[in-house]
């Protein structure tokens, strides 16, 4: 079994790597492929997956057209060379292409509903796409649906492995993220002037440490608080923290997960189906911008244990009534590979 996978965000590292680990237990073949985006290359090499590098990408919508034909000739190269009995994404355009071309099958994975100029680039040109079953869109006949959400491909008790005691992180964190807002589904966002957020940190730090992490160059107001988290350590430092609030929805859906307070602070929010979810099952609120999130920031504060204890225990029962995501792709791959579906 070959199977060719193409990464596009550090986020799709952690969605995959234990469905490589198990899979290559069991005699598959990967070839992966990778674009350099933050942290992705580090997790690759961190969790020992060998790749080959696509390339920084690049930025607008000029610069992204150009980057289908250079990423997709890069593709085309190596699959060529491999020759893969089926392609592996979380929606590459560049994965779908090259698939179509070679006439091979295209499994595409996708949790993002408003991202219409990535579903314009792969859907057409994909065989089966999976998505969790409260995804908004309808892709047809195409379309199979999954009882979780992809973070569950490794924050399920079957494959997390809680390391750092609260000693090692600090007891009283509080993490912000703060994105680029540079994606192909961020375009016509804009970043914060996060004025509101830097009173809040200066009000609450004489009792909490408050650790930013930034996709790039934190902006300049916020820079004096940037914390360079290990991104292999990240999950145990969310999962030991008072509270997350930041515009990263993939961080928020970790602390869901994790039991950990999270404020999702990003105006697309409300159009995705998980995040709808998730707020639905009382694991995340999310609030367009940091304006209107802080008053409610302050408010949780003032019974911080007991919306701990309560989060704690709401994402225990969530992970119990939903799937293992990682087992899940592996039963997908051999169905379609023995022609299941």
């Amino acid at each position: 079994m070959k199977i060719f996978i193409d990464i596009g965000h550090p986020a799709h590292v952690h969605y995959f790597k234990n469905f490589i680990k198990i899979m290559n237990e069991k005699g598959a073949r990967f070839f992966i492929t990778a674009r350099d985006k933050d942290v992705t290359h580090y997790l690759l090499n961190y969790y020992n997956i060998e790749f080959y590098s696509r390339g920084k990408g690049r930025k607008g919508y000029l610069g992204k057209l150009i980057y289908i034909f250079e990423a997709d000739y890069k593709i085309l190269k190596y699959a060529k060379q491999f020759k893969p009995d089926l392609f592996l994404s979380f929606g590459s355009a560049y994965a779908a292409h090259v698939s179509k071309i070679l006439g091979k099958p295209h499994i595409a994975f996708d949790d993002t509903d408003h991202a219409k100029y990535e579903h314009m680039m792969y859907v057409p040109f994909t065989d089966y796409i999976h998505t969790p079953e409260v995804y908004l869109k309808n892709f047809g006949k195409k379309h199979f649906r999954f009882k979780g959400i992809m973070e569950l491909s490794y924050l399920h008790p079957n494959y997390f492995i809680h390391e750092l005691s609260i000693e090692e992180t600090g007891k009283k964190n509080i993490i912000i993220r703060i994105v680029k807002w540079e994606a192909s589904h961020d375009f016509g966002y804009k970043r914060d002037n996060y004025k509101g957020l830097v009173n809040f940190i200066k009000d609450i730090s004489s009792e909490y440490r408050v650790l930013i992490s930034s996709e790039g160059e934190p902006p300049e107001i916020l820079r004096k608080y940037y914390y360079n988290i290990k991104p292999e350590k990240l999950h145990s430092y969310l999962k030991n923290a008072v509270l997350y609030i930041g515009e990263s929805g993939t961080i928020a859906n970790e602390c869901a997960l994790l039991g950990t307070i999270n404020i999702l602070v990003n105006p697309i929010a409300k159009f995705v189906g998980v995040h709808q979810y998730l707020y639905k099952n009382g694991l995340q609120e999310y609030y367009d911008n940091f304006e209107y999130a802080i008053p409610r920031v302050y408010s949780l504060m003032k019974e911080i244990e007991k919306k701990r204890k309560e989060v704690e225990s709401r994402s225990k029962l969530f992970i119990s009534n939903h799937e293992d995501i990682t087992q899940y792709m592996i039963n997908t791959i051999h169905k379609v590979l023995f022609k299941g579906v």
